[in-house]
């Protein structure tokens, strides 16, 4: 048997999440707010209520109070990560979303907004969230996906290569939408459904890019590459190349977001499920209303 080795530093996490805490710079949460609404959205468009609602991650408040604003649940819980906000009351639990502390079958609605990319092992969490919800129970979260930052990884690899004849890993890889729903299937969910929406934010430059990553506490917490920082002269260099290859024609840069949101049920009885192969009652030349013919 091999062991299976971290791939991203969670106390490094934890750090640098309770930094953009304490800084709370203003508008740090710009891209949260933005996941927030649209959860807001999609929760107002499900026939249905919920007794008691978790915000897992949610450290600042606004993924609560999206829930709050749909009247859907009758009680929200707010889990913060690893540390309470002090600009909040205190959550009801603070805990790793990693390894959750949950009763089986104790919550109703699960909503995740930009917190479980950094999990070691996304498929266990995905299992424990599943074991959570009572059924027919609904899970919702949102997760950065492949292409997020895309120009950010161009630039800092082709300059550290240039500077230094190798490059590290200095953006945390993320899944694509497809692979997304296939763990959900994998951990037991029914009904799964994934989407994808881009977001592009734009700076005067890269170092513009990167202040809001740090207020967001969104930096790399990837371990390999967290052991060889970047030379000051590598930096310059991936912002020049950033200006070079992903500018505008003002000269602001482009910075993209592809946001994956996964909804899916705790199963039950009551779901609809697919036919068995081979008990369908009609034709699908009749109900295409074409002429059949055979091969």
């Amino acid at each position: 048997m091999t062991t299976q080795h971290d791939l991203f530093d969670r106390n490094l996490y934890a750090t640098r999440r309770h930094r953009a805490l304490r800084v709370g710079g203003a508008g740090a949460d710009f891209l949260l707010a933005e996941v927030a609404n649209d959860l807001e959205d999609r929760l107002h468009l499900v026939n249905r209520s919920f007794s008691t609602a978790l915000d897992l991650g949610g450290h600042t408040g606004l993924v609560s109070r999206a829930i709050g604003n749909t009247g859907k649940a009758e009680r929200t819980l707010r889990a913060d990560l690893f540390v309470a906000d002090p600009r909040l009351p205190s959550p009801d639990f603070i805990l790793d979303d990693a390894l959750l502390p949950l009763k089986d079958q104790s919550i109703d609605l699960i909503v995740s907004a930009l917190n479980l990319h950094t999990v070691n092992d996304l498929p266990g969490s995905l299992v424990q969230i599943r074991r959570a919800l009572v059924p027919d129970g609904l899970f919702l979260a949102v997760l950065p996906g492949a292409g997020t930052l895309t120009e950010l990884r161009d630039s800092l690899t082709r300059a550290e290569l240039e500077v230094t004849g190798g490059a590290a890993a200095r953006v945390l890889p993320f899944a694509d939408t497809r692979d997304l729903g296939s763990l959900l299937q994998r951990a037991g969910f029914a009904l799964p459904v994934t989407d994808n929406d881009n977001v592009t934010v734009r700076y005067d430059d890269m170092f513009g890019l990167l202040r809001d990553l740090r207020s967001m506490g969104a930096t790399s917490v990837l371990k390999e590459s967290a052991r060889v920082p970047l030379s000051r002269k590598t930096v310059y260099r991936a912002a020049e190349l950033y200006a070079q290859n992903h500018a505008d024609n003002d000269g602001r840069i482009r910075a993209t977001f592809s946001l994956v949101t996964l909804s899916a049920w705790a199963p039950h009885d009551s779901q609809q499920k697919p036919l068995r192969p081979g008990s369908a009652k009609t034709r699908l030349a009749s109900a295409l209303g074409v002429r059949e013919q055979k091969i």
